[in-house]
């Protein structure tokens, strides 16, 4: 079971264009394709799953297909925000994600800056308890850039070796 499987959910576009780079990195049969498009995992060896960071936690569709994936599963998980980078909003969100998916061999997380919708920025720019995002948000505008899908390619391979190699 050597097939890879890249799934995704996304809104924006951010998501998608790092998953793009993810699957690119990687060597051999490679899938890549949005969360609701996927009906099983059985036949993938390595799934890498991607989401956009929302009110500083996982989106309830990705929340939902984290819960279902079997023990065991080797997984890697990424995700687009708008915090600054290394900011607890988008931390807490990748270990959320990770406690969803603890029963899955975890192999690894990356986070990188997105762009936000003006929408999303004008909707939470009314709540108090999302102003420190708020103020961060809008310096994202220009990611991902080269040098984030670079980073995003880089975790793939990562991942990659730790599959083949058992180093989990």
């Amino acid at each position: 079971m050597n097939k890879t499987l890249v799934t995704y959910f996304s809104r924006t576009g951010n998501t998608q264009l790092v998953a793009e780079a993810i699957r690119d990195a990687l060597d051999g049969e490679t899938d890549i394709r949005p969360i609701d498009e996927v009906k099983s995992l059985d036949s993938y060896g390595l799934v890498l799953i991607g989401f956009p960071v929302y009110s500083h936690s996982v989106p309830y569709k990705v929340e939902a297909f984290l819960k279902a994936v079997a023990p065991g599963k080797k997984i890697a998980l990424f995700c687009t925000h708008g915090s600054l980078p290394g900011h607890r909003l988008s931390r807490e969100a990748l270990e959320y994600a990770v406690v969803l998916a603890a029963k899955a061999k975890i192999l690894g997380t990356f986070s990188v800056r997105g762009k936000i919708s003006l929408q999303a920025l004008e909707v939470l720019s009314r709540s108090p308890e999302h102003q420190e995002w708020v103020e961060m948000a809008p310096s994202a505008g220009t990611h991902p850039d080269a040098g984030d899908l670079e980073e995003a390619r880089a975790f793939a391979r990562q991942v990659r070796m730790r599959s083949d190699h058992g180093h989990y």
